[in-house]
């Protein structure tokens, strides 16, 4: 789309993002309230409906996670990574600050013994320290699983989350992390992911509407919030988020990302 077309979609994104709630708590829980379906026919925008982002990480988690060791899902949404992990370690927690979220992650993962879901705020202080105290993370600490959340948080809440992370891992366990990187701009950004001067796909115009307008994570941003004076890097690179294939085009159900293996430094 050439870039003065694309300038044509701006009065209705603002329109649209006027909606979106100012509280971060009551955006995400007002979002996933609103959420009837996922998975093939999902409405969420980052749902791919498929294994496949999964499967391209699994690898790299075998190999830097201890597999004898439980895996936190931060920001877990409706579960469907919590359940892919709870495939590969022996438990899979699935955290995030939504109570419907966690709702839906609990229904739709009736049935699997191995997973367990708890609504919490992981940029709260102590949050890691509470979560370790509810029985949800090893002695000598948990791995750790974070997709598309450090993206869409400001910089001290990303500061809070890594803190509590560093609790959650504790000396035995490994954070594997993936990120939106998009390097354009907010409007072409939206129009990569399907927004046109005809409309805007449903999954994309209720992120628009409900939520924050996410940043971009990659390798500066993961340099600033997980320092190496207190972790270690054993892995990074390019990856590609999948996302909702709402628009049938090629390439714009994926997002140009960033991964990153650290380990917190004793």
């Amino acid at each position: 789309m050439p870039t003065w077309q694309k300038f044509l979609i701006l009065p209705k994104i603002i329109r649209l993002a006027r909606h979106a709630p100012k509280d971060r708590h009551t955006a995400w829980d007002r979002y996933w309230a609103g959420i009837t379906a996922t998975g093939e026919d999902s409405e969420v925008l980052w749902d791919s409906g498929s294994d496949s982002e999964f499967l391209g990480y699994k690898d790299t988690l075998l190999h830097y996670l201890d597999p004898r060791r439980s895996i936190v899902d931060a920001g877990c949404g409706h579960g469907s990574f919590t359940r892919a992990l709870a495939g590969i370690f022996p438990r899979a927690i699935g955290v995030d600050v939504s109570e419907h979220a966690v709702a839906r992650a609990r229904s739709e993962s009736r049935g699997i013994g191995n997973v367990s879901f708890d609504v919490r705020d992981l940029t709260a202080p102590g949050a890691g320290a509470a979560l370790a105290a509810a029985g949800f993370v090893d002695d000598g600490g948990a791995n750790v699983f974070i997709r598309g959340v450090l993206h869409v948080l400001d910089d001290d809440d990303q500061a809070a989350l890594v803190e509590n992370l560093k609790t959650v891992a504790g000396s035995g366990g490994t954070v594997f992390m993936a990120e939106t990187n998009f390097q354009g701009n907010p409007l072409e950004y939206v129009s990569h992911l399907g927004a046109t001067t005809h409309g805007i796909p449903a999954p994309l115009e209720l992120a628009i509407r409900g939520l924050p307008m996410p940043g971009r994570f990659g390798p500066d941003e993961r340099q600033r919030v997980f320092p190496a004076s207190s972790w270690e890097l054993l892995e990074d690179g390019d990856v590609a988020i999948r996302t909702n294939p709402v628009t049938g085009v090629a390439g714009q159900d994926r997002v140009p990302g960033y991964y990153a293996v650290v380990r917190p430094l004793p």
